[in-house]
């Protein structure tokens, strides 16, 4: 999996190399350079650090990982934020090349980092994850190497509702289980025979991975509920867009992997571009394009429809070729149609959305 969001502890990841917001001079501070040399061993890091010598602002060294779980450590030094008229983007911006260049000269293949300058330096969380995102995307776009943003707290990840203000609205309106959970609550403010219905239909288990049980006299209720929820699924409101009858004709016989070619080659895309804008490295791409995966995930069918940026009719129909649907049980299946009828198919801030949500981000599994 080339890039993901994950919610970790740095200093316990496991990986070849992870990235240290350091201090200039030889030294570690508070936040995460502090966790990282207690983690490492502060003695043996410091001493390296010394030796090192200052470390100027955009630029980056690696030393060993000592006692960490990775290989490596690579340290960066950034800046403080001055309101943005002072040039910090553009030293935010150095570290992350910086860091990339070092990792790719010292043969890294998975590389843990932080949200840059977004604790002690104070930059707002918006604008370190907008730096974060594009910089990432832009070395995405020509390495297949395996990189984890990595945050701490959820108060770290907030850039979709800025990006997107409606974002949570949309949801709100649009995704049945939580309809269903307001309109028909239990004695303790939810509906438990709906939400287990909801989540089988959208593709999850419950939270046991049993399947739910009730009792004679519940039986009729549960014939009941799931009818319901059966209609409001089917008929909540995915909006269509208009396509030509030469377009559906043309397809009819195409399977999943033809009709993604032959949008790419309507678009003018390569293979690889459409990999890479995917989110999916190169072998699980080449599973599906040989024919090895016959069938993707929905998060990899979706993470195509994105890379192709098909409308959702065209989402629709591809998806249909791999047996799967959009349903509005189902979360992740109704951010990515906000995204979709947006026409925003970055699929980066798309998983960022996705992970706010607790959803599976697109392109994890084949």
């Amino acid at each position: 999996m080339p890039f993901q969001i994950v919610r970790n502890d740095i200093t316990k990841m496991q990986v070849d190399a992870i990235v240290n917001t350091a201090n200039p001079m030889p030294g570690y501070g508070a936040g995460i350079d502090s966790a990282v040399y207690e983690a490492a061993g502060k003695d043996k890091l410091l001493a390296k650090r010394h030796e090192i010598g200052a470390i100027y602002k955009g630029t980056s060294v690696i030393t060993d990982g000592y006692n960490l779980s990775a290989k490596f450590i690579i340290h960066t030094v950034g800046t403080a934020w001055q309101g943005g008229k002072a040039g910090e983007e553009d030293i935010i911006r150095k570290c992350y090349r910086s860091v990339f260049d070092v990792a790719v000269n010292n043969n890294i293949s998975s590389l843990a980092i932080p949200l840059l300058a977004s604790g002690s330096y104070g930059f707002p969380k918006g604008i370190a994850l907008r730096i974060a995102l594009s910089e990432i995307e832009a070395f995405m776009s020509e390495s297949d190497m395996d990189i984890y943003l990595v945050v701490f707290d959820e108060k770290s990840v907030s850039l979709s509702s800025e990006l997107y203000g409606d974002i949570d609205e949309y949801i709100n309106d649009n995704y049945v289980e939580e309809k269903n959970q307001e309109e028909y609550p239990d004695s303790n403010g939810r509906n438990e025979r709906v939400v287990q219905r909801s989540e089988s239909f959208a593709g999850g288990l419950a939270s046991n991975g049993a399947a739910p049980t009730f009792s004679k006299a519940n039986k009729a209720a549960r014939k009941d509920e799931e009818e319901m929820l059966s209609d409001v699924c089917l008929s909540a409101p995915i909006l269509e867009e208009e396509r030509s009858l030469d377009d559906v004709v043309n397809n009819l016989d195409k399977t999943f992997m033809e009709l993604v070619f032959s949008f790419a080659d309507a678009k003018g895309l390569t293979d690889v571009e459409v990999q890479k804008k995917a989110n999916l490295d190169r072998k699980a791409f080449s599973k599906l394009k040989c024919g090895t995966t016959k069938n993707p995930s929905k998060s990899t069918a979706l993470a195509l429809a994105v890379a192709l940026e098909l409308n959702l009719d065209d989402t629709k129909d591809l998806l249909s070729r791999a047996g799967l649907a959009l349903s509005p049980c189902s979360k992740q299946d109704v951010i990515v149609q906000y995204f979709i009828e947006k026409k925003a198919y970055d699929i980066y801030e798309i998983n960022l959305a996705l992970f706010e949500h607790g959803e599976q981000l697109l392109g994890t599994q084949v």
